[in-house]
């Protein structure tokens, strides 16, 4: 059913048809039996629940950030079973992102291009958002979603006040996400991936740090890294993470290379910039966990993203190393049942 869904939908721009989609969605939710109807269809059946970070998931498969950027339709996605949506990137002022189009579908890859530039309502007003839906999910039964909340910077910040940008973020966000990930890696905002050095992320992640534990309730930080580092960039962020006791590592964001690439050489030079995900990421996704796994013995719990579209693309991140995983391009290509087929697998 969803192929042929799927097959009219790629017809259209991809950024017109996910919000197109998700409205549409939004608007089915809003009455209650058709809502009643979808979530008997798309939740996944029995116990699938799973601790971590002293939070409890209702599974291990997870919305990555990009696909719910401004915290609008949290409600339709926990209806759909994801076990925890990542918000964001959510930068301090509103972004409008780069230039349109700047998300592009490659089938013969199953894959995606997207140079969005962290486009976003700014943390004042998803701060807002997020308030309200708790308030609303507080007066409604069963447990409440987990809510990861992705931050970075502006564009138009320096790399040296960076810094100051993530804490904004942090402490706006903070009463209303279960997690944070701090986003150094997206190749769509210039100079960003320059933080993936040890001294940047050091202050960075040190500072959040020291805010966190100004509160009651400290929230797990962990580190979104790119597929792209090399292998001592790779052994610095572990360096890193084991000296300041970090949470944990999201691994891994989209990728700059195009080089296995099935898709013709000509469209995607016509696509111009951006980061690939989807399937050509897997591998190294997967080589990425693994690998950071037994450096640290397993220390560092990792919620592992990139190529998976079914349950045993899921269960090869699980036995490399990973704790929990996200999906986002993998939601584009096998549909809202995504959740549903994964969990059953697993």
């Amino acid at each position: 059913m969803y192929t042929i869904l799927r097959s009219f939908l790629f017809l259209f721009n991809p950024e017109w048809v996910h919000y197109f989609s998700m409205n549409c969605l939004q608007l089915a939710c809003r009455i209650p039996f058709k809502k009643a109807i979808l979530k008997s269809i798309f939740q996944p059946k029995g116990n699938h629940r799973f601790s971590l970070f002293d939070l409890t998931f209702s599974n291990r498969v997870g919305l990555g950030a990009g696909f719910d950027k401004n915290a609008r339709y949290l409600s339709e996605l926990e209806m759909l079973g994801f076990g925890f949506v990542e918000i964001g990137t959510v930068t301090p002022k509103p972004q409008a992102g780069n230039d349109k189009p700047r998300l592009f579908r490659l089938p013969k890859d199953k894959a995606l291009i997207n140079r969005m530039g962290f486009n976003n309502d700014g943390v004042e007003a998803i701060a807002k958002r997020l308030k309200a839906w708790r308030e609303k999910k507080a007066n409604q039964p069963g447990a409440a979603l987990i809510i990861g909340g992705n931050i970075g910077k502006n564009k138009i910040t320096p790399n040296e006040a960076a810094w100051q940008d993530y804490n904004i973020c942090f402490t706006a966000l903070h009463p209303y996400v279960d997690y944070f990930v701090v986003n150094v890696s997206s190749p769509n905002t210039p100079g960003l991936r320059e933080l993936q050095e040890k001294a940047s992320l050091h202050k960075i992640l040190t500072n959040l740090q020291l805010l966190n534990v100004q509160y009651s309730n400290p929230k797990p930080i962990l580190l979104k890294i790119a597929p792209d580092l090399t292998s001592t960039q790779v052994d610095d962020v572990i360096a890193l993470a084991l000296e300041i006791q970090l949470d944990g590592l999201v691994v891994s964001n989209t990728t700059i290379n195009r080089e296995a690439l099935l898709t013709d050489k000509k469209i995607v030079e016509a696509i111009g910039a951006g980061g690939v995900s989807g399937l050509p990421v897997k591998q190294r996704s997967n080589q990425l966990v693994q690998y950071i796994a037994q450096k640290t013995n397993r220390q560092i719990p990792i919620i592992a993203s990139g190529g998976i579209f079914n349950a045993a693309d899921a269960q090869e991140k699980i036995q490399a190393g990973a704790t929990l995983v996200q999906v986002w391009t993998g939601f584009i290509y096998e549909g809202p049942s995504i959740v549903k087929n994964i969990c059953r697998g697993l």
